[in-house]
C-alpha cells in the first residue's frame, strides 16, 4: 500500500487543527496532525495505544500522572490506552500520530 500525501483528504477539526489520515489497516493507523500556534488538542483519552513524532514545531504535552513536558521537532512520545492527554501548540507545528488498533472514528 502506498499513500501519496497530496491525495489524502485534510479534515479541519476547528480551532487551528487539521487531520490527515494516511496509511492504515484494521490494526494500525498513521495520521498527520497540523496545528497553528496556540491551537489546542484538548485533554482526552481513547482505548488505542498511541505513539507520536513531532515533525516540526513545538508543543506542551500534558499526560495524566506525568504532568506537562515541552516537546519539539525530533521528539516522540507514547500514550498508553485510556490515559488522559492533550497538547498546546507553542508555534505552527506538525505531528505524526500512530495508533493501534486503527481509529475507526477517524474514517
Amino acid at each position: 500500500m502506498y499513500t501519496l500525501n497530496e491525495r489524502m483528504k485534510t479534515v479541519d477539526l476547528g480551532g487551528g487543527v487539521t487531520r490527515k489520515v494516511l496509511s492504515y489497516s484494521e490494526n494500525l493507523m498513521s495520521c498527520e496532525m497540523t496545528f497553528t500556534k496556540g491551537a489546542v488538542g484538548a485533554l482526552h483519552s481513547h482505548p488505542h495505544e498511541q505513539i507520536g513524532y513531532v515533525i516540526s514545531g513545538a508543543f506542551e504535552l500534558e499526560e495524566e500522572n506525568a504532568g506537562k513536558q515541552i516537546i519539539k521537532a525530533g521528539d516522540s512520545y507514547y500514550i498508553a490506552p485510556n490515559v488522559m492527554h492533550g497538547v498546546v501548540a507553542l508555534e505552527d507545528s506538525k505531528l505524526l500520530d500512530i495508533f493501534t488498533p486503527m481509529r475507526k472514528d477517524f474514517l
